[in-house]
C-alpha cells in the first residue's frame, strides 16, 4: 500500500493549513506527523484519510500496483481520532459486534482477544456512556489496531490516558502493528512516536 502526495494543500478560507506537500507514505512504515497543536496535522490526517477534500494537489492510494479511488479508500483504512465518536448506548460488547459488522478482525483477533486486550471482561455490558475518559479512549485504540485494515492512522492517541495507559498503547501497538500496514500518528508527545521510523513536520508546508 502506497500513498502519494502530489503538491498536497489545504485551506480555510483564505489561511493556508498546508500547502506544496510531495510525499509517498508506504507499506511496513511508521511516520509522525508532527507540530504544535493548531498546526494542522488533524486537518492533514483528515486529508489523507478522504474526510477533508485538498484545496489543490492530488493524493493517489494504490495497492499492489492498483489504483484505488478516494471514494473507496474508507474500506482500507481503521483510525482512532479525538472527533471520532463511540455510540455511547451501545455495551462495550455491543460495540464490538456493531463495528466487526463493518471491519474484519486483525488476524490473531476476535471479540474475547481485543476484551481481553482491553481487561474489561468485567464492564463487557456496561454502556459506553459510563466509562471514563481513559477507557472509551483504550477502546477507540482497540477497535482501530485490531481491525485488518492496511492503513492505520492514530490521531493523538494518548488523549485522556494516565502513565499506565501510555504503556498499555505501546503495547497493543507492539502486537498490531503489522507488516503490511502504514502506520501514521499526529502527535506533539514524544512517548506517543519515538518509535517511528520516518517523521513529517507540518511546519515545513506552511
Amino acid at each position: 500500500m502506497n500513498i502519494t502526495l502530489h503538491n498536497l494543500g489545504r485551506r480555510f478560507n483564505q489561511e493556508w493549513i498546508f500547502r506544496k506537500i510531495d510525499y509517498t507514505f508506504s507499506a511496513n512504515h511508521k511516520y509522525a506527523i508532527l507540530g504544535p497543536n493548531g498546526s494542522g496535522k488533524s486537518t492533514l490526517i483528515k486529508t489523507l484519510t478522504g474526510q477533508l477534500a485538498p484545496s489543490e494537489g492530488i493524493i493517489e492510494f494504490s495497492l499492489a500496483g492498483n489504483s484505488i479511488p478516494v471514494e473507496e479508500i474508507y474500506n482500507y483504512i481503521s483510525i482512532a481520532a479525538p472527533y471520532i465518536e463511540l455510540i455511547e448506548e451501545f455495551t462495550l460488547s455491543e460495540l464490538l459486534e456493531f463495528h466487526f459488522k463493518f471491519k474484519t478482525y486483525l488476524q490473531g483477533f476476535d471479540k474475547e482477544a481485543i476484551i481481553s486486550i482491553l481487561g474489561m471482561d468485567k464492564s463487557r455490558n456496561k454502556e459506553i456512556k459510563y466509562f471514563s475518559s481513559g477507557m472509551k479512549q483504550r477502546v477507540k485504540l482497540a477497535l482501530a489496531c485490531c481491525s485488518n485494515a492496511p492503513l492505520l492512522f492514530l490521531d493523538e492517541p494518548n488523549s485522556n490516558m494516565d502513565t499506565e495507559g501510555e504503556g498499555w498503547y505501546l503495547e497493543l501497538l507492539d502486537k498490531t502493528c503489522c507488516n503490511n500496514r502504514i502506520l501514521i500518528i499526529g502527535s506533539n508527545q514524544e512517548r506517543e512516536y519515538e518509535f517511528c521510523d520516518a517523521f513529517v513536520s507540518i511546519l515545513d508546508y506552511k
